[in-house]
């Protein structure tokens, strides 16, 4: 019986994967924002990893093909949303082709899928449909984006090589788990926990701010505001806002997203293969040139053109 376990031991042993040691390659998403021709190369671009300068590999930009966007849909929007159908309408048919989109209504906590991803663009259009205007539906705009970053269709569990991820949220960006909306309350658990699973996702996360049929006025609207422009800017995106009321029109801010995508690299470094997220700083010495990036990145995660 000892000789058949040692046996069992050696065979297990001699089969079983190697364990893999030394640093990971890694790639992350960073978009260029100026307002002249730039693009960006490993020697305009300066990578810092856990505050120490970091070699680049590579920096090459996205093709359409290589994109998926995620259209996220607050269920609790205030009913007079339908008056934007149309600009979110042309937004999904004028996407590049073969981009694709994914249209889903944030509910109770999750994202109830409207259209998988596709690049049938008439398609995705006819499932955009005004919210159902329910006060609170969403739960947490914030308890959504983490469900669906940990489930991102089309993907396996724990997969870390995937098409570049845009998240496009609409919504009042308010956490009503996180008790009052006083500009002394905007420590949000929730949000934080948001923010992390987007990073281990590899998701670039955008916000149009949109108010909710429930929770309104002034400190709602800076409350939100402020927590969008958190996962924004900690993600590498950007929440779009038009004071604090509605925009008269998304159609800029739709511009503005793709425009942001269109400008988008993936850059390749190297990263500790043994932590769940390494910081990461990008910057550049292009002139009148800025750089966004998420704050934190998984190490291993690839992006497929």
């Amino acid at each position: 019986m000892t000789r058949y376990l040692l046996a069992l031991a050696l065979l297990t042993a001699t089969f079983a994967p190697a364990q893999q040691e030394g640093p990971a390659p890694t790639q992350t998403l960073v978009t260029l924002e100026s307002n002249s021709n730039q693009n960006l190369t490993p020697q305009n671009l300066t990578l810092k990893l856990n505050g120490r300068d970091t070699p680049l590999d590579s920096v090459a930009p996205i093709p359409p093909t290589g994109v998926q966007i995620a259209l996220l849909i607050d269920d609790g929007l205030r009913n007079s949303v339908g008056r934007q159908l149309n600009d979110i309408r042309k937004f999904v048919t004028t996407l590049p082709q073969g981009t694709e989109i994914f249209i889903g209504y944030m509910q109770n906590g999750r994202v109830v899928s409207a259209q998988d991803f596709t690049t049938d663009y008439a398609a995705a259009a006819k499932a955009v449909r005004i919210p159902l205007g329910s006060a609170g539906v969403s739960a947490s705009p914030y308890f959504c984006l983490s469900d669906f970053a940990k489930r991102w269709p089309s993907s396996s569990s724990g997969d870390q090589t995937h098409k570049a991820r845009f998240v496009l949220m609409i919504t009042n960006g308010v956490d009503p788990y996180n008790g009052s909306v006083s500009p002394m309350n905007q420590n949000s658990p929730y949000v934080d926990s948001a923010i992390r699973d987007a990073h281990r996702a590899g998701i670039d996360v955008y916000s149009i701010y949109y108010t909710d049929a429930g929770i309104r006025g002034g400190a709602a609207s800076f409350s939100g505001q402020g927590y969008l422009a958190q996962v924004a800017e900690a993600t590498g995106g950007r929440a779009y806002f038009q004071g604090t009321g509605n925009p008269v029109s998304m159609e800029p801010f739709f511009k503005q997203f793709k425009g942001s995508i269109a400008e988008s690299y993936v850059a390749t470094f190297t990263a500790p293969r043994n932590a769940d997220l390494v910081r990461i700083k990008l910057s550049t010495n292009l002139p009148k040139t800025k750089v966004r990036a998420p704050a934190e990145v998984r190490p291993g995660t690839r992006i497929t053109p």
